[in-house]
Parts: structure tokens; sequence; C-alpha cells
């Protein structure tokens, strides 16, 4: 396990020399994609039916808000609830 880390520790910072970005950066970017990535696994799974809301949010570990934020933005048709009272 150390050596694998250790492996994938000195590609990061031999990436960030080359594209002098700091680790960090390099980090933020590789969580960004693995995000993405796994959005979209999960959105697939929704459109067909296969998996609700609040399991895509425990998946996920986001509010529900935003990922309804998310599925406005990839214009995915999703129901809208009107939480105002009607009188």
């Amino acid at each position: 396990m150390k050596n694998n880390l250790a492996k994938i520790k000195s590609e990061i910072e031999n990436y960030a020399k080359s594209t002098n970005k700091s680790e960090l950066k390099v980090l933020e970017q590789l969580n960004d994609y693995y995000f993405n990535k796994k959005v979209k696994d999960n959105l697939k799974l929704y459109k067909k039916g296969e998996k609700k809301v609040s399991d895509i949010t425990k998946d996920l570990k986001i509010s529900p808000r935003k990922l309804y934020a998310i599925l406005k933005e990839k214009n995915i048709a999703h129901k809208t609830y009107n939480k105002t009272k009607t009188e």
C-alpha cells in the first residue's frame, strides 16, 4: 500500500512540476474529474429510474438542492415541488 501511494505521490509531484501548478491544484482537478464522473454515472441511473434523488445525494454527499441544480443545468427532466400553500 505504501509503495503504491509513493508512486502516486511521485507522479503527482512530477506532473505539478511539469505544468507549473501546485500539488493542491492538481489534486483539486483530480477531485473535480472523479466527482463529475460519479455524477454522470448516477445521472444515467436516474434517467433510467433505477436510482432516486435521495440515493444519489447520499452517494455523492451533496444536498438535494445542489443535485436539482445539476439536473437543471444538464436539462434533465425532474419533478419540482411547489412549497407554497394554495389557499
